[in-house]
C-alpha cells in the first residue's frame, strides 16, 4: 500500500486501534500490522510522532505504566478523540462509497467520440 494513501488516513487508523482500549506505542504498531495482515506495517518514526500530535491536540491522553517490566507510555482515547473518530469514520465511509460507486459504474459509450 502506498505511503501517501496511509498518510491521509493515519489519524483514523490510530484512533481506530485505540478505540479497543489503551495501548502502548508498540502495541498500536503491532495491532495495525496484525489486523491488516501486514498491509499497514508502519515504522515507529511514523506512528510515534502521530501519537504525540494527536495527544497535543487533545484526541489522546497518555500515562506512564510498567508493562512487562518496562516503563512505557500508554495512550488512550479522550472524549474528544471518540467524537473525532466517529466523524472520521463517517467521512471515510462516504469517501469509500463514492470511490466504490465510480469503480462499479458501467463504462458508458461516449456519443460521437472516436
Amino acid at each position: 500500500m502506498g505511503t501517501d494513501l496511509v498518510k491521509g488516513q493515519l489519524d483514523l487508523l490510530l484512533l481506530g486501534v485505540l478505540r479497543g482500549g489503551p495501548r502502548h506505542g508498540y502495541a498500536v504498531i503491532s495491532d495495525l500490522r496484525d489486523h491488516t495482515e501486514g498491509t499497514f506495517d508502519l515504522p515507529e518514526g511514523t506512528v510515534y510522532p502521530a501519537l504525540h500530535r494527536l495527544q497535543d491536540v487533545g484526541l489522546l491522553a497518555s500515562d506512564w505504566e510498567d508493562v512487562a517490566g518496562r516503563r512505557r507510555r500508554v495512550y488512550r482515547l479522550t472524549d474528544e478523540g471518540r467524537v473525532a473518530l466517529a466523524g472520521e469514520q463517517q467521512r471515510w465511509r462516504s469517501f469509500a462509497s463514492a470511490v466504490d460507486a465510480v469503480l462499479r459504474a458501467r463504462p458508458s459509450v461516449a456519443g460521437g467520440l472516436a
